[in-house]
C-alpha cells in the first residue's frame, strides 16, 4: 500500500485552520436561493474556463460562459451560440463541464474505485483521444517536457506500472489509515499521487483536480459549491506547477518522494480562495439582514461593513471593539463612521461616556 510522506507544517496548520474558519461562515450563511444559485454557477464556471485554460485552452471567460451557462453539448451548437474557436478547445471545456456535473450529481462514495477515476477520465477527454484511450490506462510511455527547451522535465512511471501504483494509492485512500487524515489533506494528496503516476495519455491534469474535487465534495467540504480551486492554480502556474515537478524529481519512487511542498500550495491555493467567498458572503449576509431589518437597502462604506459583521456576530459593541475591528483606522475616523450608522438608523446607541455600547437597531 503506498504510505504518502509528508510533515504537517505551520504553513499547512495556518490554512488549514483558514479554511475551516471560512467553512463556518459561508456554510450557515443566511443566503437566499437566487444568491446561492448565483454563487455556485460562478464557481462553475471558474472551475471550467480556469481548469482547461491552464492546460493551455485559449476560450475567453466570456466564451466558456456561453458554453457553460447554455447547455452546449457539441462544437457546432457553440459556434451557433457565437463562439468562435478551435473546436478542440471547445470540446475540452464542454468536456469539463461535464465532469463537474458528474461530481455534483455522485451523492455518496463508498469506496474510491478505479472505475470511478476511469469514468471521470472519459469525460474530461471524450471526443479528444484516439478510439479506446479515453476511461484507459495509458499503454505506453510517456514524458513532459519544457515547452521553452524541449527537454525532459519530467518521466512519469512505465505504463506497465500504472494499474498497480493506482490501486496501490486508492488502498491507501479508502484504508482507515488513510481516512484518518483531514479531507483538505487527502484531497492533495490525491491531486498530487494522480498527477505523478500519470495514468493516462492526456488529461492527466484535469482528472487529478477534479478528482480532488470529488473528495472534497463527498468528504464534507462541498462548501455549498461556492469555490473553485482552478483559478488559483491558472493564476499561480508557475507556483503550482513548480511545486509538481519539485516534488516528482526528488526520486524516481512515489513512495520515496516528501510531497509537502505541494501540499503547501493546495492548502494555500484553497484557504486563498474560500476567504475571498467567506468575505463576500459576509458582506451580502450582513446587506441581506439590514434589508431585511430596514425594509429597504442601505448603502455602506467597507468599514461600516465591517463593524456591522462584527455587531451581527456579537449583538453590540464598544469603542474599545470597534477599535480592535478598524484597527488601522483612527479613533475620529471610527466615530464618524459610527455617527453615520447611526445617522441611517441601523444602530442604537447605549450611554453616552467612554463606556457606551453600540446596539443594532431593532
Amino acid at each position: 500500500m503506498y504510505i504518502p510522506k509528508y510533515a504537517i507544517t505551520t504553513l499547512i496548520l495556518k490554512n488549514i485552520g483558514l479554511v475551516e474558519a471560512a467553512r463556518e461562515v459561508i456554510e450557515n450563511a443566511p443566503l437566499v436561493p437566487a444568491w446561492e444559485a448565483k454563487f455556485q454557477d460562478e464557481a462553475k464556471l471558474r472551475a471550467v474556463h480556469y481548469g482547461t485554460a491552464l492546460e493551455g485552452n485559449d476560450l475567453t471567460m466570456g466564451e466558456a460562459k456561453i458554453i457553460v451557462e447554455g447547455d452546449v453539448d457539441t462544437p457546432h451548437q457553440a459556434s451557433e451560440a457565437g463562439v468562435v474557436a478551435r473546436e478542440r478547445d471547445v470540446q475540452e471545456v464542454i468536456n469539463y463541464r461535464k465532469v463537474l456535473d458528474f461530481i455534483e450529481s455522485v451523492k455518496e462514495v463508498p469506496n474510491y474505485t478505479g472505475d470511478l477515476l476511469l469514468k471521470m477520465h472519459e469525460l474530461v477527454v471524450s471526443k479528444l483521444v484516439a478510439d479506446g484511450q479515453a476511461g484507459r490506462y495509458r499503454t505506453s510511455q510517456v514524458v513532459l517536457r519544457n515547452s521553452l527547451t524541449g527537454e525532459v522535465g519530467f518521466r512519469p512511471p512505465q505504463a506497465l506500472e500504472v494499474p498497480f501504483l493506482v490501486d496501490e494509492f486508492l488502498r491507501w485512500l479508502n484504508s482507515d489509515f488513510g481516512k484518518r487524515e483531514h479531507p483538505v489533506l487527502r484531497a492533495a494528496v490525491t491531486h498530487y499521487a494522480l498527477a505523478a503516476i500519470h495514468p493516462f495519455v492526456e488529461g492527466n491534469g484535469r482528472t487529478a483536480r477534479a478528482f480532488a474535487t470529488l473528495i472534497l465534495f463527498a468528504e464534507g467540504y462541498d462548501i455549498r459549491r461556492f469555490f473553485a480551486l482552478e483559478e488559483y492554480f491558472d493564476k499561480h502556474a508557475e507556483e503550482y506547477f513548480g511545486s509538481l515537478m519539485t516534488v516528482s524529481n526528488q526520486s524516481p519512487k512515489l513512495e520515496d518522494r516528501d510531497i509537502t511542498p505541494f501540499l503547501e500550495v493546495f492548502c494555500q491555493a484553497l484557504s486563498i480562495e474560500l476567504t475571498r467567498i467567506k468575505e463576500k458572503v459576509r458582506e451580502l449576509s450582513v446587506d441581506i439582514k439590514i434589508k431585511q431589518r430596514m425594509g429597504k437597502q442601505i448603502a455602506l462604506s467597507e468599514r461600516q461593513m465591517k463593524l456591522m459583521e462584527y455587531l451581527n456576530s456579537n449583538g453590540e459593541m464598544s469603542m474599545k471593539e470597534a477599535k480592535g475591528v478598524l484597527s488601522m483606522v483612527s479613533e475620529d475616523t471610527i466615530l464618524r463612521e459610527l455617527k453615520d450608522l447611526l445617522d441611517k438608523e441601523v444602530i442604537t446607541k447605549r450611554g453616552s461616556t467612554k463606556s457606551a455600547r453600540y446596539v443594532l437597531k431593532k
